[in-house]
């Protein structure tokens, strides 16, 4: 009987790396996960796990990495695959697709966190069956990424969409924001990181009556507002850690409702607008989907690999 395909998954984060291997996200045959310290003892620990996965299920066919960046995403570049300008200390210019394949010798997918959330999402979960996707993640920055005619949105370099500019009424919000590069960008007004700053604690301790909540689902609907005139997203996606709080969703609807004013004529974005702004419905699988994706569309594609 012929054996599954076997695939290596690897969500490379700031805090931590994600790694699985498997079929997809719901046939995996190991999940681990690693805190994401220096590169060579991170990358270390991935190798060293994807090797005793071969040694127990046998060769890894191909893996997708889907990572924080910024990251260089262009075919040819000299430094394709790497880490390039992130603000994470010792991993600027860290060759992450090279490492990889050096030890395994297979084709491999690359592309964003936010990106491969959105190819997961697209595959397995909220955005299933649907060409345009949009998924922003909202942690300690923001993120996002986007799915047109079902691949992944790149260019000059990839969306940097957390990095918007929006109103910012400085009588009602003084707080200069966090960005070390806008200030008062979008991720910079209502990332995790703002709120922290701006309030004192951190997002989760906030009670659900502080108005801070309403200050921060208006900075998020303005900039939801400007991708959706933008890309015009079958679905739009919130994860990340600051969208768990419960009261969030709800604020963030109304007021992209009232933002658009009746504009873009459809129901999605009026009495379907519950199902339009959604949470993933993989929740914290989205990035090791979009990694197993990314893998798939790499064997089909024969991406980024010499023999």
């Amino acid at each position: 009987m012929k054996r599954n395909r076997l695939l290596g998954s690897i969500e490379a984060g700031g805090t931590k790396f994600n790694c699985a291997a498997g079929e997809d996200p719901f046939h995996m045959v190991a999940h681990r996960t690693f805190p994401t310290t220096t590169p060579v003892e991170t990358l270390g620990k991935v190798i060293e796990f994807f090797h005793s996965v071969e040694e127990e299920y046998g060769k890894i066919e191909a893996f997708g990495i889907c990572s924080f960046g910024p990251v260089d995403l262009r075919a040819g570049s000299p430094t394709y695959g790497c880490i390039t300008s992130t603000p994470k200390a010792g991993w600027q210019q860290i060759p992450m697709v090279q490492s990889i394949e050096a030890e395994f010798r297979v084709p491999i997918g690359f592309d964003t966190d936010v990106n491969g959330a959105a190819l997961g999402e697209r595959r397995w979960g909220a955005g299933l069956g649907m060409d345009t996707v949009l998924y922003i993640t909202v942690g300690t920055g923001i993120g996002g990424g986007a799915v047109v005619n079902g691949q992944p949105i790149h260019g000059l370099v990839h969306p940097e969409m957390g990095h918007l500019r929006i109103p910012h009424d400085l009588d009602r919000d003084p707080f200069p924001g966090s960005c070390p590069f806008h200030g008062d960008c979008l991720e910079g007004l209502a990332s995790g990181t703002a709120l922290r700053l701006r309030w004192g604690k951190p997002a989760q301790e906030l009670e659900p009556e502080h108005p801070g909540w309403d200050l921060e689902a208006e900075y998020l609907a303005l900039g939801l507002v400007n991708c959706i005139l933008t890309l015009s997203p079958e679905v739009v996606i919130l994860g990340g850690g600051v969208m768990k709080a419960a009261q969030l969703f709800q604020k963030v609807r109304e007021k992209v409702r009232i933002l658009l004013n009746h504009y873009m004529n459809t129901s999605r974005l009026e009495e379907e607008i519950e199902s339009y702004i959604v949470p993933p419905t993989l929740g914290d699988l989205a990035g090791i989907a979009g990694g197993f994706e990314l893998a798939r569309r790499a064997i089909s594609e024969g991406s980024h690999f010499n023999s």
